[in-house]
């Protein structure tokens, strides 16, 4: 007995190095990554920190010494604000529109670049390249060169001296961002085209399937996957769209097309008052996180993390 006792110790102490190194390594791998995580909590979780603070103050910068506490009220208040609720049925009707128009646009266009023709690489750069530009920069372009009342190419090509950004403001707006937007649904469902098993589309031909036939019981089921994400990733980045709409119309005439990040602008670089706009930061926020989680258990879904690939 005494034999092995020292026997089992010594196993013990073995056993302890490995694990010892094996922590060292882990903090070893993740040091390198503690700058950018403390950047990250300085540039983004401080100011929302503060903002959340803000946001159950009544603070108006115009008015000095009227900083104080008033719990809940701000959010009383925007909820009772027939504005705000605008601004959110705006925001509502310009996501909902403008990822249900791209999708199409862009089911459309993958479909098309997914067969082999003369110039697809040319075809298929020329469509990405809306996407690439800077969203200001493309708000700009259609607010000059497409709906400018006297030099517009919509005025050159239906006639007349329709003045687009008043009469039909949030519709110039979505048609911007369905513009902009469409290469990055196109994008993701052209990869779930070329992820489809080749074998099953020529057995489909084999068997005299013709092509709405295989694309309605072979192709759309496989893409449901593809099709759900790139709906979710697109509302959660269109609910933001703040470029469009300050360049090209400042949410007016009005507030016709005023979504509630224009209005959060309003409130809080126009009309001074921090309080309130912090609020409305704080309800905008919750709404983003309630899609982005539903994005993010749609993606876990829909592929396979720890073997990295679709199932």
């Amino acid at each position: 007995m005494t034999a092995v006792a020292p026997t089992i110790a010594s196993g013990q102490r073995v056993e302890a190095k490995p694990e010892k190194r094996k922590g060292t390594g882990a903090w070893a791998r993740r040091a390198p990554l503690l700058p950018a995580l403390l950047f990250t909590i300085v540039v983004t979780q401080i100011p929302f920190i503060l903002t959340v603070v803000y946001s159950f103050q009544s603070w108006n910068l115009v008015r000095p010494g009227s900083q104080h506490f008033v719990g809940f009220q701000n959010y009383a208040d925007v909820f009772a604000d027939s504005q705000f609720r605008g601004a959110m049925l705006n925001t509502v009707v310009l996501t909902v529109v403008c990822v249900f128009v791209a999708l199409l646009l862009g089911l459309g266009l993958a479909l098309l670049l997914d067969r082999k023709f003369l110039g697809r690489g040319v075809v298929r750069t020329l469509l990405i390249t809306p996407f690439l530009i800077l969203p200001a920069a493309g708000a700009l372009l259609w607010k000059t060169t497409m709906f400018d009342p006297t030099y517009g190419l919509l005025n050159f090509v239906f006639g007349g001296e329709t003045d687009w950004l008043s009469e039909f403001p949030l519709a110039s707006v979505m048609a911007q961002i369905v513009w902009q937007w469409t290469p990055f649904m196109m994008l993701l469902i052209l990869a779930g085209l070329q992820s489809q098993p080749k074998d099953v589309l020529e057995a489909a031909q084999v068997d005299g399937a013709g092509r709405w036939r295989t694309f309605a019981s072979i192709t759309l089921p496989h893409l449901s996957r593809y099709l759900q994400l790139s709906v979710l990733l697109g509302a959660i980045y269109i609910v933001n769209s703040f470029d469009a709409i300050f360049l090209m119309t400042q949410g007016g005439p009005g507030t016709a097309s005023t979504n509630l990040p224009y209005y959060i602008y309003q409130r809080a670089f126009q009309g001074f008052d921090i309080g309130q706009s912090s609020a409305m930061g704080v309800i905008v926020v919750i709404l983003t996180l309630i899609v982005a989680t539903f994005a993010l258990r749609l993606m876990f879904r829909a592929f396979d993390v720890s073997k990295g690939v679709v199932k």
